[in-house]
């Protein structure tokens, strides 16, 4: 039986020639990555363990981004942490304020990460990677610390689910709405521990920013990693971004899949998440009547400067709804000075929106942005679990960059058209 793709990337880093799905396998790690929250937790336990330093000072990143810059006492002393330890161990890929960037936009766009890389990260979402033809997955703070001590992590090799993408997509529907209905179709453990793999005809009409936003939320659906082929977008990407060399693995032709989805991209339309699981999934002409109080367009899924220009381009000449806060977070300072370049910075604060430093702040309920009882808020984000951005008893609805951004000239939520766009 052949291999899958993540099962080719896997053996190659585990000195076999073939692994099989349920295996256990120890393998070597070309990039590890905690961040502000979950690096101190690991600096304890690399203590504990007694460990003489890290594995490769060059092979680790640390990035400050959920709550900075720093919101209070407490998130000063976690970058304190996170800062000394860098320094300590000379870690070259140590980014804090002025220099950092949402994690998994600043990591592919330091070219920190290329195809055939195996990857772990103290964060659920560091799946992300999988759009450049990595196997990258979130671990816990013990695993992130065994793998800064070590250069190795154990896993099972999981399974896999295929996705067919067929077709081009319609006006409007991006990659996060293909991502949310893969999730409303397979439910919020449909891939529980599972590869999800995306082929077909229809990623050659995906940008490099429609990946990034999709393998960022296979985690959504319980997946331990999701990946796509590698294709003459995915090696300009690389080549503009990184000297590193990469490698191409591509799935056997007699490859075992759990399940194979075809999905028609040209039938899908814009896709919301409803409160309180990713799952909750209704499209656009679904949605009924739903008014809010804030929008929040940026995080690791919709922060990329493709989801800014599409958020300008519909609030350029308009206004954000009396009532309704609007925060547009750019996921990088690249991205930021990008934005402020092509004047779509200027689009947003015209338009009536704040515009942020590069932070996780609201996905998680951190800072700039927090929701009170009672509120709702649609957002591009990738959680809208209960209590996500606020009060237990606010809403949040994950929604792609042109819906939010439709969303927040309405006060309801709204597709681009009933703009006349």
């Amino acid at each position: 039986m052949g291999m899958t793709m993540t099962q080719k990337i896997l053996a190659a880093h585990c000195g076999m020639e073939t692994v099989a799905a349920g295996q256990l396998i120890e393998a070597n790690l070309d990039l590890v990555l905690g961040n502000d929250v979950t690096a101190p937790v690991a600096i304890g336990e690399m203590k504990k363990m007694k460990a003489e330093g890290v594995f490769d000072k060059d092979k680790i990143a640390i990035v400050l981004d959920h709550f900075t810059p720093n919101k209070d006492i407490k998130s000063a002393e976690l970058c304190k942490c996170a800062k000394e330890f860098s320094e300590e161990n000379n870690i070259t890929n140590f980014f804090e304020t002025g220099e950092v960037g949402i994690e998994h936009a600043l990591l592919p766009e330091k070219g920190l990460v290329v195809s055939g890389d195996v990857v772990i990260g103290a964060d659920s979402h560091t799946c992300t990677y999988g759009a450049l033809g990595a196997f990258s997955t979130g671990v816990g703070s013990t695993d992130m610390a065994a793998g800064m001590a070590t250069g190795q992590a154990w896993f099972k090799v999981p399974s896999a689910l295929k996705f067919v993408l067929t077709g081009k997509p319609s006006k409007w529907i991006s990659g996060k709405d293909i991502i949310l209905h893969i999730i409303g179709m397979i439910g919020v453990d449909g891939a529980l521990y599972k590869s999800m793999e995306f082929v077909g005809d229809g990623i050659q009409y995906l940008s490099m920013d429609d990946r990034f936003a999709m393998t960022n939320m296979a985690i959504e659906a319980g997946g331990k990693n999701g990946i796509f082929p590698v294709d003459e977008l995915t090696i300009e990407y690389m080549k503009e971004h990184s000297v590193r060399e990469y490698k191409v693995y591509e799935a056997d032709e007699d490859a075992a899949y759990d399940e194979t989805y075809t999905i028609d991209l040209s039938a899908l339309k814009p896709t919301v998440a409803f409160p309180h699981l990713p799952e909750n999934t209704r499209t656009i002409d679904n949605v009924g009547d739903i008014k809010i109080d804030q929008v929040v367009i940026g995080s690791c899924t919709n922060g990329r400067i493709e989801d800014l220009r599409i958020a300008a381009k519909i609030m350029e000449g308009r206004h954000v709804a009396k009532g309704v806060r609007v925060i547009v977070i750019p996921a990088t300072q690249k991205i930021y000075l990008q934005a402020i370049e092509e004047g779509l910075v200027t689009t947003f604060i015209k338009a009536g929106a704040a515009v942020s430093t590069p932070t996780c702040g609201p996905c998680l309920g951190g800072h700039m942005g927090i929701l009170a009882k009672g509120e709702r808020a649609v957002a591009t984000t990738n959680r809208n679990f209960v209590g996500r951005m606020g009060h237990p008893e606010s809403e949040v609805y994950l929604a792609s960059p042109a819906i939010a951004a439709a969303s927040a000239v309405t006060g309801k939520i709204s597709c681009p058209c009933e703009l006349g766009l």
